[in-house]
Order: C-alpha cells, then sequence, then structure tokens
C-alpha cells in the first residue's frame, strides 16, 4: 500500500499528493476544513486503496482536525468532494470514498457541477460555497475538460487550478473557451482584495532547469519545479495563447520557462 504524500498547508488546509510509485501522474489533492464542512479537490488517479491509500489519508487528516475542533464541528461533519476536472487521473478515487458515511461525491458532467454548486449561468459566474465560516469562490474554467472549475479559498487566498494551469504542460482541448478561462480568472485575479497569493496547480511536470518538462511516464522527478506560481502566472499563459506561427495560426507547442502551451484540440 503506498501512503500520500501529507502536508499540513495551515491548520485548515492539507495537501495530499499521490506518490509516483503508485501512478506517473502524481497529482496533488486539496482538502479544506471549515465549521460546518470539508472539501477534497479531486481523487487522484487509482480506484484501489491497496495501491494509493486514499481514503486512509483522508479519514486520517479529517480526524486529526476533528480532534483539534471538538467544539466546532457540526455533526455530522460533512466531506465534499468536488473536481478540478474530469480526466481519470483526477477522478479515479471517487469510488473509494462514495460509500464514506456523511459524504458526497460531485458529479462530473457539466451539468452536474452546474448543478451542485448551483450556477446561474456557465461558466461565467462565480459561485460562492460555503463551508461554515470558510468560504471558496467556484469559477467555471472549460477549454482544458468540459466540466473544469478553479477554486479560489479566501481563507489562505489559493487559486487551486488543477490542469488549466500548472507547472507542466497546459493541453488546450478548445482553444475559445480555454482563451475565455484565462481572461475570466485575470478578471477574477484583479478585481479580488485582498490579493490573491498563490496558484496551486494539480500536477508538477517541469524541472527546475526553466523551459524543460519531464516526458509523460516519468516515475523520477528528483529536480522538479515547485508546485506553486504567482498569479502573474495567468498573463504569461494568456500571453502564449496570442504566439501564432506560419500563417498567423496559433503555435502548436510554446515553451516558456515554467509551463508549456499544447495545443491539443480534437
Amino acid at each position: 500500500m503506498t501512503a500520500a504524500d501529507v502536508t499540513w498547508l495551515d491548520p485548515d488546509t492539507v495537501q495530499l499528493r499521490q506518490p509516483k510509485a503508485s501512478h506517473w501522474e502524481a497529482p496533488f489533492l486539496f482538502l479544506l476544513f471549515g465549521r460546518d464542512r470539508a472539501i477534497l479537490f479531486d481523487t487522484g488517479a487509482t480506484s484501489d486503496e491497496r495501491v494509493f491509500a486514499l481514503r486512509g489519508a483522508v479519514d486520517g487528516a479529517i480526524e486529526t482536525w476533528l480532534r483539534k475542533h471538538p467544539a466546532r464541528f457540526a455533526r455530522p461533519y460533512e466531506l465534499v468532494v468536488a473536481h478540478t476536472h474530469a480526466h481519470g487521473d483526477h477522478i479515479a478515487g471517487d469510488a473509494l470514498l462514495a460509500a464514506r458515511p456523511g459524504t458526497t461525491v460531485v458529479g462530473t458532467t457539466p451539468a452536474e457541477v452546474i448543478a451542485f454548486f448551483g450556477f446561474p449561468s456557465w461558466p461565467d459566474a462565480v459561485v460562492p460555497f460555503d463551508l461554515g465560516g470558510r468560504v471558496i469562490d467556484v469559477i467555471g474554467a472549460p477549454g482544458h475538460e468540459p466540466s473544469a472549475v478553479v477554486y479560489y479559498d479566501r481563507a489562505t487566498r489559493i487559486l487551486f487550478t488543477g490542469d488549466t494551469v500548472c507547472p507542466g504542460n497546459l493541453y488546450v482541448r478548445d482553444r475559445a473557451q480555454f482563451v475565455q478561462t484565462i481572461d475570466r480568472l485575470i478578471r477574477f485575479r484583479d478585481a479580488t482584495k485582498p490579493r490573491i497569493k498563490t496558484v496551486l496547480g494539480a500536477h508538477v511536470e517541469m524541472s527546475t532547469t526553466p523551459g524543460v518538462d519531464y516526458p509523460p511516464g516519468t516515475v523520477d522527478q528528483p529536480d522538479e519545479a515547485p508546485l506553486a506560481l504567482p498569479p502573474s502566472i495567468l498573463d504569461e499563459v494568456r500571453a502564449a495563447l496570442d504566439v501564432t506561427g506560419k500563417h498567423g495560426a496559433p503555435k502548436k507547442r510554446v515553451v516558456r520557462d515554467r509551463f508549456i502551451l499544447v495545443d491539443d484540440q480534437r
């Protein structure tokens, strides 16, 4: 059994990483606690607890938090399992949590995401989701995947961007939607006060050498870049989307120091 790499970013925020030994994608997951409920962003790339002990890691973190807050939490303490998008390396572990008491697993189609969070218009609206004394802003973010969303935690001022923005290959499946998403995130960033502190995506694929990534399938990444990116990274991604090649068409691959933009329209 492979345990998650667990890091408490603060007393109410947990970063979990699926180890490379269990799946080369090694996605990052995030667990945020509020007074009334917690929310988990993504469930990883495997559906076998013996391969990646997701349920054990989540239960352990929740038990640790509840022991420290015996008078603050609602009973029963609810867990919402949501996703940054619906690709398999982010939803495979849903089955490990679906039968957990007090747990709601959000569906993975655009319609299910829209219905659960109550988007009045998709993807333009920004919807607040209250954990109890801790509000998460849910932002529609299709372009990499149709049901993709980005989450902003007002408490930590972290923007959780999944595969839309991360130190790795940014795969653009729908260019028009992706451009609109980055524009939407820039508008949100610029209007948010106090300002966003950092951007955390779901993968690290870049090395510490600017512009050099690890090929897909790489298990050993001894010199990987840090996960955290500054909010200004959104401007860099937006500029990369405007880079053109021959005949004025968008370039298929734009290499930047901290990410690689890949035109992957299908």
